[in-house]
């Protein structure tokens, strides 16, 4: 006789069954557990509530921790042909005489090191990295925001970072994320960041995240804002389909390197 599961023993195993096999459709719930459809979307509410799947239409997908952010330093060598070609594509969405935000980060950097051949552009930045990138290159005027500075990102942040932001208008923000999901927004995993991380979102008239797709369909510990706060997605082609179909839906307009 096969033995009757509690709710949250049916829950816990579904929460393992959509972890290995990242999706399943409602179909092969109830016929995995032998419950009714109804039943299937109560379990798939209780697992959303707990931000370890998101719903698709007609299916769950598993969502994935983003693991703790190393130093810099160390990213730098991570991913580092895709961060090269998203860095390369987003440059060219950069115009003269324009004012842009370059947030911290490896894949920002690599903006950074693909602004050629600009005329009178000027660029905003808290990060120490996409300050010395820029410093003696032509055409561009470089504004850098102080802060608190943290070591292990080589930015500037907190409250003397945001008082600066209050005062500029970029037209463009291009910034990474730690890990970006359709559903859990934007998220990062150090919290005293995420207040100077909001305060640029919020800075410019068109936000542009870069990040390669390791970063994407994933959540992380601190919320940082909503999927709907974005504008363009740089990333690279591997990228899921349906992650890719998601974010378009969310009205995100999605490029790929």
């Amino acid at each position: 006789m096969t033995a009757i599961l509690s709710n949250y023993e049916r829950q816990e195993q579904l929460r393992v069954l959509i972890e290995q096999q990242h999706r399943l459709s409602i179909a092969q719930i109830c016929s995995h557990f032998s419950i009714s459809e109804a039943t299937a979307r109560r379990d798939l509410d209780a697992l959303v509530e707990l931000g370890v799947i998101r719903r698709v239409h007609g299916a769950a997908i598993a969502v994935h921790k983003a693991p703790p952010e190393p130093p810099v330093a160390q990213r730098s060598t991570e991913q580092a042909e895709l961060k090269a070609r998203i860095g390369q594509l987003a440059a060219t969405l950069v115009g003269n005489r324009e004012t842009v935000f370059l947030g911290s980060g490896t894949t920002v950097l690599e903006v950074a090191r693909h602004l050629n051949g600009h005329e009178n552009l000027t660029i905003i930045t808290n990060s120490l990295p996409v300050m010395t990138e820029l410093s003696d290159k032509p055409g561009i005027n470089l504004i850098g925001l102080g802060g608190v500075f943290r070591p292990g990102e080589l930015s500037f942040i907190g409250h003397i970072t945001i008082q600066s932001l209050a005062e500029l208008r970029p037209d463009k923000v291009i910034m990474g994320i730690r890990a970006l999901d359709p559903d859990e927004g934007l998220t990062n995993d150090y919290v005293p960041e995420t207040t100077t991380a909001r305060a640029i979102l919020a800075a410019g008239k068109e936000v542009i995240i870069v990040a390669d797709h390791t970063k994407c369909g994933r959540a992380s510990v601190a919320f940082v804002a909503s999927i709907t706060v974005v504008n363009t997605l740089i990333t690279d082609s591997e990228i899921a389909p349906e992650l890719r179909n998601d974010f378009t839906l969310k009205g995100i307009r999605v490029l790929t390197a």
